[in-house]
């Protein structure tokens, strides 16, 4: 089921989502300040292109570095995102077919909120890598 939705996801918006998350992991990567940022990007990338099946988890190690960098983050580039997916989400939820869709919509909205400091796992080992 998780393959099938994921194919779902991939055709309808997964794909797109992901090249614009690509395009801009590229353009932190011209910068030194923004490659943490571009590697949260990157990271984002691939969740949005294959989301079913996969979970968002904080890193133990995480420290403040990674909590400084999430407000940069939010303040800059993670509230337009998280909106993004909001109103897509909504959107998909509209039609009975699209309820899974969105709701993995949602489930973006987190780590595009504060990407640093997660790492993305399989859904059947979320606590194994705490």
């Amino acid at each position: 089921m998780k393959t099938l939705l994921n194919l779902i996801w991939l055709i309808l918006s997964g794909i797109w989502m992901a090249i614009l998350y690509l395009l801009a992991g590229v353009l932190l990567f011209v910068t030194i300040i923004g490659i943490p940022f571009a590697i949260a990007s990157l990271r984002i990338a691939g969740f949005a292109l294959w989301p079913f099946g996969r979970t968002a988890v904080p890193r133990r190690d995480a420290g403040a570095p990674s909590c400084v960098g999430n407000v940069l983050w939010l303040v800059l580039a993670g509230w337009w995102l998280a909106l993004g997916h909001l109103l897509t989400g909504v959107a998909l939820c509209i039609t009975i077919i699209g309820i899974p869709l969105g709701l993995a919509n949602f489930k973006l909205i987190p780590i595009s909120l504060a990407p640093l400091g997660h790492e993305i796992v399989p859904t059947d080992q979320p606590f194994a890598h705490r």
